[in-house]
């Protein structure tokens, strides 16, 4: 077999192999836009903050700051102005706005929020991720008899 033909056959093996063991690239971020003296922004530093990496939610969409203040990241664009703080924004991985969340109200109405702008905007798996969410992921109380109830 000349070296040639044996090159390009390895080549094409080589890159069937990549293909095949290569997850898809998914670089969806959501951006947090805060700045200092936020009251919210610090809120949600201390209820969320430690937590969301942990999530299924933060695995998909890894949370990424900027600063309301501050320059604008050449590699993301925004349909609206950025006005309140915190505002969580869903960027795809152009870094082009899919959805946004703006202010904090607490907890339960961050993760609610988050799950329907995941889920209308997103390929995010809903369903897959509330049967996987642990008590101890975000930091809850387990009750073991209200669990055995549900």
């Amino acid at each position: 077999m000349p070296l040639s033909r044996l090159l390009t056959a390895a080549t094409f093996a080589l890159a069937a192999t990549a293909a095949t063991f290569t997850p898809a690239a998914r670089a969806d971020n959501l951006i947090m836009v805060e700045q200092d003296g936020c009251a919210y922004c610090a809120r949600w530093n201390a209820e969320i903050a430690p937590i969301y990496p942990k999530t299924p939610e933060g695995a998909f969409a890894p949370l990424r700051r900027i600063d309301l203040r501050g320059e604008r990241p050449d590699d993301l664009s925004f349909e609206t102005a950025l006005v309140v703080t915190p505002t969580f924004v869903l960027v795809d991985d152009d870094g082009a706005e899919r959805a946004r969340i703006e202010g904090y109200g607490g907890d339960e109405l961050f993760w609610a929020m988050l799950t329907v702008v995941l889920r209308d905007h997103s390929d995010f798996d809903v369903s897959t991720a509330a049967a996987t969410i642990s008590h101890e992921a975000r930091d809850e109380p387990h009750d073991e008899a209200e669990e055995a109830t549900n």
